[in-house]
């Protein structure tokens, strides 16, 4: 009999979503509240937390539920390499492209394609012009007005969308924390705005990021602070075995309640390591429809899946430079799980003020994470001990 599929996805989003039932009810609001009234779903929303949480994740499932509820949704992935507003102008007429939902005219064709942005280096000003309208109003020029053009698109949009039977508008927005600073500001400052009329714009905005973001986002503009930050964590343990159970159900295969518990034991609630584990457990078994897996068949898999962990901690090392690696090596050192910044500064033998550099660096690549005032924690289960094994 021919092997079944793998079900487990590490690295990638999970075919079937488990857990964070409280981050996608925060959505849903959103989303309720543009469907009841027709109007904004609220301030942006941001989900922040380290790699192989789930963000990306969980975007994609509220994806899926506001299209199923009608929702015309613009993904947009943010990066270093590229200014943020053009692409959320070529994510907007994609969706609106795939909804079907433009006019039969040529006139929303035409304004979509003849919008231009440029942006140049970090500061550079932010051009565009928007073509002129059905109507023959002359719609703002973005290079003159950055803001009132965002505004004025995204409204226009999300109208359109409503007028022609949908929902409304979701624009969603991953890896937040890369997009340049201007971009930000032009975005918050046009979200700012748009909630001044908020009964005339049926439009909901959510991203995600690393945990930099927040204050990413109030230093781009200070009103930043009034959007709504929600921090993603481990999984519990009922949501951590779903992630496992699931997938695995899907194709007849079960789980023994103490293969389970090795996996939890070894993951930690962490959503990447979950999918990791399960795929080795997978690969290990090779199961067939109506087959347990068991602790057996964890523990042929665990090599596989401590070998590419052990893979993602040296890429992790090796991109961190030497005063970086001298505070890894300083925190490492501690043995505990939340280490003070007093602790990291005396095992580095400096003052607790000169180390504010590095440790924000290590922060903003996700390699550790703030967890409390003046405490930081390694994002990746068993990263410490890796760092602590170097010296061996």
């Amino acid at each position: 009999m021919p092997s079944l599929t793998n079900p487990y996805t590490p690295g990638q989003v999970p075919r079937v979503f488990a857990g964070r039932a409280a981050e996608l009810r925060r959505v849903e609001d959103l989303l309720a509240r543009v469907v009841a009234f027709g109007e904004l779903g609220g301030p942006l929303l941001v989900f922040h937390a380290p790699r192989g949480i789930g963000k990306t994740s969980l975007l994609r499932t509220a994806q899926r539920r506001a299209e199923a509820l009608g929702f015309v949704v613009a993904w947009t992935a943010c990066s270093r390499q590229r200014p943020v507003l053009p692409e959320i102008v070529a994510s907007l007429r994609t969706a609106l492209e795939r909804a079907d939902v433009l006019p039969s005219g040529g006139g929303w064709r035409e304004r979509l394609d003849r919008v231009s942005v440029e942006v140049g280096i970090p500061g550079a000003r932010v051009g565009a012009t928007l073509a002129t309208g059905e109507g023959g109003a002359r719609r703002p020029d973005l290079g003159q007005a950055p803001i009132a053009a965002l505004e004025s698109l995204l409204h226009d949009t999300a109208a359109l969308v409503r007028e022609r039977g949908g929902a409304g508008l979701l624009v969603l927005l991953d890896e937040l924390h890369t997009a340049l600073p201007d971009d930000m500001a032009t975005l918050l400052n046009a979200l700012q705005y748009l909630d001044g009329a908020r009964e005339t714009n049926p439009l909901a905005v959510v991203g995600a990021g690393l945990p930099v973001t927040p204050e990413a986002l109030t230093r781009a503009a200070t009103f930043g602070e009034r959007s709504t930050y929600v921090a993603l964590d481990v999984l519990d343990d009922a949501d951590a075995r779903a992630v496992l159970t699931a997938p695995a159900a899907d194709a007849e295969v079960r789980w023994s309640d103490a293969a389970l518990g090795a996996v939890l034991a070894e993951a930690h609630g962490h959503p990447y390591l979950l999918q990791l584990m399960g795929s080795s457990t997978w690969d290990a078994a090779d199961p067939q429809p109506g087959d347990l897996l068991g602790v057996a068949d964890v523990r042929r898999g665990v090599p596989e899946a401590r070998r590419q962990l052990q893979a993602m901690h040296r890429a992790r090392w090796g991109s961190a430079t030497p005063t970086e690696q001298a505070f890894l090596h300083a925190m490492a050192a501690t043995g505990l799980d939340n280490v003070t910044r007093a602790a990291i500064a005396a095992g580095m033998g400096r003052d607790s003020r000169s180390i504010s550099a590095p440790r924000e660096r290590l922060i903003e690549k996700g390699v550790i994470e703030p967890v409390g005032h003046g405490l930081v924690r390694f994002t990746l289960p068993g990263f410490g001990a890796f760092v602590r094994a170097l010296d061996d």
